[in-house]
């Protein structure tokens, strides 16, 4: 508390709580990627709009640059404060603010955990549908500046789907109100999607209202064991055709293996090269034709085995599979990728990127999964024990190159949804033209004229 900034700050904003304790600036320092040492200046808590507004002014005034930290579970470095930044922490903001049972609608603060507003929407008999393993830990406020989607975008879309209003304090200190959860709004440019996936660039989500839905039927789960890699599209397209899916999620042996060594149960008795977890409604008729789906695809020669959930039990245990992966990968301290493509264009999109990665990565392990019914695949590969994170870090940003190369030939991104930050920031040409990128700077300068926000990150 010694630096005159911080005292500046403590003068201009006294019952605001600042952490400087050694272990807090480690702790809110970084994100899941574990790739930069963390260096905040402080840790600023926040616990109202007008602090947050005022602590935006602050930086403006002392040239302070400030990283928005919410549950921090990213995976490319956008939360990561490692150049003296004051990192701003909204997890005081975690209140739910109002229900509007007309609208349907929810208001909380930006801090709020995922699961806790799923739980706030339950309690009124609806459904916040965005979800994913981390929904514990992630906050809305994180969602929202990476327009998260999980695992069952199929059904329901991503975060932006879902988002009918934002408060957002930007660069320069101004609070604007965007969206009013309107349903039609013809006056002119959507300022709430420029928000969205911004990454703390462009200002802080302070409070959402989050669209509501009528809860899903209840659902059951299939576990399928595939032969090839060839056959993933082609399951997806036999089971689509029939039923309705919630969900449609893909892994691979080595992802198993890891998982099972973490605590889950084994499927089948044998070991197969690919597998697909799917849901979809426990009625009698989709149960029926996810059956025919699936004695389809084995006599088609496209799946080798398969179970259906008997009840909720055995349908946790199938999902646990697919929702463990990341968690059982963390201690292989692996490099990510998470790229997307059209569904249409998938098919040539992974042969080309299954030959490129086993040509270059043949020293190391790599786990791909993801979200196939979206186009969105995760691959993971993982750093040998023996290997220098330096250089294993390299080799992979040399291979992530020629991946970005693939992506561009086939129209698809760089970041699927876990936002572009620090790690993906040198192949965002590959997803967004020179002439994009330049409106996307001139963007930011409009918003944050001063450069505060969340510097380095997506833009450089």
């Amino acid at each position: 508390m010694t630096d005159a900034r911080l005292a500046s700050l403590r003068a201009a904003l006294p019952g605001l709580r600042l952490l400087t304790d050694p272990a807090d600036l480690a702790h809110y320092g970084r994100d899941w990627t574990r790739r930069w040492t963390p260096a905040p200046l402080a840790i600023a808590l926040p616990g109202s709009v007008e602090e947050v507004q005022a602590v935006v002014r602050w930086a403006n005034a002392e040239g302070v640059a400030l990283v928005p930290s919410g549950g921090r579970t990213g995976l490319s470095g956008g939360a990561v404060a490692a150049n003296g930044e004051l990192v701003v922490s909204l997890e005081r903001m975690h209140q739910v603010l109002g229900f509007d049972p007309v609208d349907r609608t929810l208001t909380v603060q930006a801090g709020i955990p995922l699961q806790a507003a799923q739980e706030a929407a339950r309690a009124h008999g609806l459904y916040y549908p965005v979800d994913f393993a981390a929904r514990g830990s992630c906050t809305i406020g994180g969602n929202i500046a990476t327009n998260a989607g999980g695992i069952r975008v199929v059904r329901y879309g991503t975060t932006r789907d879902w988002i009918a209003g934002l408060t957002f304090v930007t660069g320069s200190g101004e609070v604007l109100r965007l969206g009013r959860a309107l349903v039609k709004d013809s006056s002119g440019y959507d300022l709430r999607h420029l928000a969205i996936a911004s990454e703390g660039t462009l200002g802080i989500v302070v409070e959402a209202v989050l669209r509501l839905t009528d809860p899903p039927p209840p659902t059951n789960v299939m576990l399928l064991a595939l032969p090839s890699f060839e056959a993933l599209m082609q399951v997806f397209a036999a089971f689509r055709r029939r039923l309705p899916l919630q969900a449609f999620e893909f892994f691979t042996d080595i992802a198993l293996k890891h998982v099972l060594a973490h605590g889950a149960q084994a499927p089948f008795d044998e070991l197969h090269p690919f597998y697909v977890v799917t849901e979809f409604a426990a009625d009698e008729a989709s149960e029926a034709a996810a059956l025919a789906a699936f004695e389809q695809c084995v006599q088609d020669g496209l799946a080798s085995d398969g179970v259906i959930a008997a009840n909720e039990a055995q349908a946790a245990q199938l999902w646990r599979l697919r929702e463990g992966i990341t968690e059982s990968l963390a201690k292989h301290v692996p490099y990510k990728n998470d790229v997307s493509v059209r569904i249409a264009a998938m098919p040539a999109f992974l042969a080309e990127a299954q030959a490129l990665l086993a040509r270059e990565y043949p020293q190391f392990e790599v786990v791909w999964f993801g979200h196939i019914g979206d186009g969105n695949l995760h691959i993971n590969i993982l750093k040998p024990e023996a290997a220098a994170q330096a250089d294993f870090v390299a080799d992979c940003e040399r291979v992530t190159k020629l991946l970005a190369e693939v992506l561009q030939r086939h129209g698809g991104s760089i970041s699927a949804e876990h936002g572009i930050g620090l790690v993906k920031k040198p192949y965002l040409w590959c997803t967004r033209s020179p002439a994009e990128i330049a409106l996307m700077r001139g963007i930011k300068a409009a918003l944050d004229p001063n450069g505060v926000m969340n510097p380095g990150k997506l833009l450089d």
